[in-house]
């Protein structure tokens, strides 16, 4: 009763149509340029990568916290329509394990486009990994309807609109 009288027996709209936003500041990479070639040949799935400027990550999409990688490097987001979204930070980071990486958040969390992630050494990364270089890509790729990608060069954390994208209806 309480449910209906408060409207919390709603479901939440599921979006026909959502944006990905750059996770951090820096300049846009293809992701068939990521020097990496599970990355650059969409194994993982297809989006595009970020060279950092700062040390900085933030959601790029409104959803929940479905992974954080034991070694902070990477971290895996549903989106409100079923896209799953991967934000690796560097080439070759999972071997620093977990040195320079600081995550602000756990499984579980509800976060929204700018909601701060992670904090990480760029300095360090280029000390100890392959590149800075950076994958967003949605991995449930066969689910994806539809992906537009903006062409842009610079990008800012939580504002550059950067792929428009639709899941396949269930």
């Amino acid at each position: 009763m309480l449910k209906k009288l408060f409207g919390l027996d709603k479901k939440k709209e599921v979006p026909s149509e959502e944006v990905l936003h750059s996770p951090m500041n820096g300049t846009y990479v293809k992701v068939e340029d990521v020097p990496d070639p599970t990355f650059a040949q969409k194994m993982i799935g297809d989006g595009f990568a970020v060279e950092p400027s700062n040390g900085e990550v933030v959601s790029p999409v409104e959803g929940e916290i479905i992974q954080v990688f034991p070694t902070k490097h990477a971290i895996g987001i549903r989106s409100l329509s079923g896209a799953e979204v991967l934000i690796h930070i560097g080439i070759e980071t999972v071997n620093m394990k977990g040195e320079g990486f600081e995550v602000f958040v756990k499984e579980g969390d509800k976060v929204q486009v700018g909601t701060k992630l992670v904090e990480f050494s760029l300095e360090l990364i280029k000390e100890k990994a392959a590149s800075t270089i950076t994958p967003i890509v949605i991995t449930n790729a066969d689910q994806v309807k539809s992906m537009n990608l903006e062409q842009v060069t610079e990008v800012t954390a939580g504002k550059t609109p950067i792929v428009t994208f639709s899941m396949k209806a269930e």
